[in-house]
């Protein structure tokens, strides 16, 4: 008898471990799934990546341990053409990307690019925050299945070009040969000026400019800085024309996974990255200018206005698949 009590003994032992060893496993699975990429396509000196990193531990910290995010930065996967697809493909969790690329899916959005639609950093921030955003970001998600979480301010894009080639009126554009991104959006200020655009990858625009490929390029100043770019770039021309964005996108597999709890946690750390990442590249953007001309470049200050008055006088926004109403709604926000 004695006999009988101990096997059964012995085979209630081994049925709990084989059970403990199967949820173990399962649990094992459970948290290999919860592993995160983010990706973007700038440097780890650059706020974006900082603030990306710092989400990424506050999803962790927040939902105790159970998403763990690496961020991907300086196009580790891809190009932002590449990380934009990756979300849809799997490939990517979370990016940050231009509206311009994610206009590619959804047009109306890319609206924000049309040049001199905002009037500076604090006009875009407040369209971050409007309905017409939120509408706009509503549209994408519908349309791509992948959910928009935060809007990031990104800078005043400028223009830098070679020595020979100094901007420092809208007829100094003409028959410049300038490097935009390889998005619709961004040509709308370089054609209605009548210089050629040319687009070219991020991760390649240092060389080509190295080489002579382009003659200009047009960024923000801590991009510039970042990217080095005005080692090879004698000009900075303080044009202003494009107050630049970054959308932080989650992807749609990822985003219909999460709780309602963990979608608020998930839009809360982005937005908060978003507002800290901002307002860094502002405080940036002060001091950058005077930087670079102690480093000898030689920095343009132009009449925006100039600038402005000549591009629109050749384009608006119907031209570009862009809503009229879109950009009324934003040029008159406070």
């Amino acid at each position: 008898m004695n006999d009988l009590k101990t096997k059964r003994s012995m085979l209630k032992t081994i049925a709990c471990c084989a059970l403990l060893a199967g949820a173990t496993g399962i649990s094992g699975m459970a948290s290999a799934q919860t592993k995160l990429k983010w990706a973007h396509v700038y440097e780890t000196s650059e706020p974006f990546h900082k603030w990306s990193v710092w989400a990424g531990d506050e999803i962790k910290k927040r939902t105790n341990g159970k998403y763990e995010v690496q961020v991907f930065p300086a196009s580790t996967l891809g190009k932002e053409a590449d990380i934009n697809q990756g979300l849809t493909l799997g490939s990517v969790d979370i990016i940050l990307s231009g509206a311009s690329f994610a206009g590619n899916t959804y047009r109306p959005l890319a609206v924000t690019y049309f040049p001199f639609i905002f009037r500076d950093a604090e006009h875009l921030l407040s369209y971050a925050k409007s309905d017409v955003f939120k509408e706009l970001a509503k549209g994408y998600d519908d349309k791509s299945g992948n959910h928009i979480t935060a809007l990031n301010y990104y800078g005043a894009r400028h223009v830098t070009s070679s020595a020979a080639k100094p901007v420092a009126k809208p007829e100094d554009m003409k028959g410049l040969k300038i490097r935009v991104p390889d998005a619709p959006a961004y040509l709308a200020f370089p054609k209605a000026l009548g210089a050629n655009a040319t687009p070219i990858a991020f991760a390649e625009v240092y060389l080509a400019l190295q080489n002579g490929t382009v003659d200009a390029q047009e960024n923000p100043l801590p991009t510039i800085e970042a990217k080095k770019f005005f080692e090879v770039q004698k000009n900075i021309s303080l044009t202003g024309h494009i107050i630049d964005s970054l959308l932080t996108i989650t992807s749609g597999q990822l985003w219909g996974k999460l709780s309602a709890d963990e979608k608020k946690i998930f839009s809360e750390v982005m937005q908060e990255a978003a507002e800290k990442t901002g307002r860094e590249i502002i405080a940036s953007e002060i001091r950058l200018a005077e930087e670079f001309k102690k480093k000898g470049n030689n920095v343009i200050t132009v009449d925006k206005a100039a600038f402005r008055e000549a591009v629109l006088k050749n384009t608006k926004p119907t031209d570009h698949g862009y809503r009229q109403q879109d950009y009324d709604r934003i040029t008159a926000l406070k």
